[in-house]
């Protein structure tokens, strides 16, 4: 795509209304460019004090529809018409969007015929004001395989609807799962999720599984992954597994060149090589991450706090044969704490995978990690920002920064994902 047919394609009739696409009236290329400087202007302190250079950033191949988590709130205009979208920024007003160019085409498709359907099955939508009506949100989340082609993806896709109702009845329940699946019987699942809080959350804690299993699968770097509503899974199918790849390279880098000294590394059929190391991966999710890496070394860890995301995790671990790892539901930063005397008795063999909120680390879990005596840890983070102020904790700490990768997987946004490599060299005995 050059850069005039990215101009064209990137405009944007909601542009001025939305707000959360920064750069989509620019060229891909150029975007590229701000992200990049984006990262080097929140971290140019520790690389002019580390001597180190930011990696330029990993652009993707498919800027446009990536998103296989589409949500739209309903709602209704000041004429009473009802219009579904997204919430203006720092707003909870709603802006009538149809056909977002960040989101899977399909998944566009279904709510808007999930809004024709409305006025004839008499649902009515949600009223934040009045606390009054149905319907508050739909959420449509599609499977595909990261691997496949275009051409082969509606052949392989799974697709979930979640119906976000206030109240739990349901009439016309199943003429309106007929009407939906006649129009779209690539629909595999349908779920009724129950959320009468007063909350600016989408989702609350009760799904009811309308049609179909309750969850979807998806494929990302050989594994199956099971995502029910709730969970957590990366929205960009594209750069997912690039961004994981480069994780897993930057958590053996140092045991590479460790192993290759002392000719100490397994061979494996596929001629992979498998590395003694534990990893101990924080803000685990379902934990995708850690299982990709599972194959490459002796046992995961994954420390997750939401009991969904664990659940999920365990169950893909499960299916996918992975049996060298396991789920701890706990606070991160509470989890280092209590187990850093233990993880110090044999810490060379660690590896620290964390991932955490836009919110960043936090300054105790860092001193427990730095207590526990663990040499390498990869950081993946959604926030330069936050990224930077971890960072020098982890520098006051002795520890160094070794490389810096930036991601795009949030293509049109000023999102930007970051993978780095720090580590502290072993302390002299004797």
């Amino acid at each position: 795509m050059d850069k005039k047919d990215n101009k064209t394609e990137s405009k944007c009739p909601y542009f001025k209304k939305c707000g959360g696409c920064r750069y989509i009236n620019g060229s891909y290329e150029e975007q590229l460019k701000l992200k990049q400087k984006q990262v080097s202007v929140a971290l140019k302190e520790i690389t002019e004090a580390q001597k180190i250079k930011i990696d330029e950033i990993v652009g993707s191949e498919h800027p446009m529809y990536y998103r296989n988590k589409v949500h739209s709130v309903f709602s209704r205009n000041g004429e009473g018409k009802i219009i579904r979208g997204i919430y203006r920024e720092d707003s909870h007003r709603v802006v009538d969007v149809k056909g977002c160019l960040l989101e899977d085409k399909k998944a566009d498709e279904i709510i808007e015929e999930v809004k024709r359907l409305l006025p004839s099955f008499k649902y009515k939508v949600y009223d934040e004001d009045t606390k009054t009506g149905w319907l508050r949100h739909v959420l449509v989340r599609v499977g595909r395989s990261s691997s496949i082609t275009d051409q082969e993806k509606d052949k392989q896709e799974q697709i979930m609807l979640v119906l976000v109702t206030a109240t739990v009845p349901f009439p016309g329940k199943n003429n309106f799962i007929k009407a939906i699946r006649t129009k779209f019987p690539e629909i595999t699942t349908i779920v009724q999720n129950i959320n009468d809080k007063r909350t600016s959350m989408v989702l609350g804690e009760r799904n009811i599984v309308c049609f179909g299993k309750g969850f979807i699968e998806d494929k990302l770097l050989g594994l199956k992954f099971r995502i029910s509503p709730n969970s957590f899974y990366q929205v960009n199918p594209y750069q997912t597994p690039k961004l994981y790849s480069k994780a897993l390279e930057f958590a053996l880098y140092n045991t590479k060149i460790e192993n290759r000294k002392s000719k100490s590394q397994n061979v494996i059929d596929n001629n992979s090589e498998v590395f003694s190391k534990m990893i101990i991966d924080a803000y685990c999710g379902t934990g995708t991450i850690g299982m990709s890496m599972a194959d490459k070394v002796k046992n995961v860890i994954g420390i997750e706090l939401n009991a969904s995301a664990v659940k999920d995790a365990i169950s893909n671990a499960k299916n996918n044969g992975i049996k060298n790892i396991e789920f701890v539901k706990a606070d991160a930063t509470k989890w280092m704490q209590e187990y850093q005397d233990k993880i110090k008795e044999q810490s060379n063999d660690y590896v620290l995978i964390m991932d955490p909120p836009r919110s960043g680390s936090t300054e105790e879990f860092i001193t427990s990690v730095n207590n526990a005596g663990i040499k390498n840890i990869v950081y993946v983070s959604c926030n330069p920002e936050t990224l930077a102020r971890d960072l020098k904790s982890f520098i006051k700490k002795k520890y160094s920064v070794k490389k810096i990768s930036p991601f795009d997987m949030f293509p049109w946004t000023d999102h930007v994902e970051t993978v780095v490599l720090i580590s502290k060299e072993p302390m002299n005995k004797g």
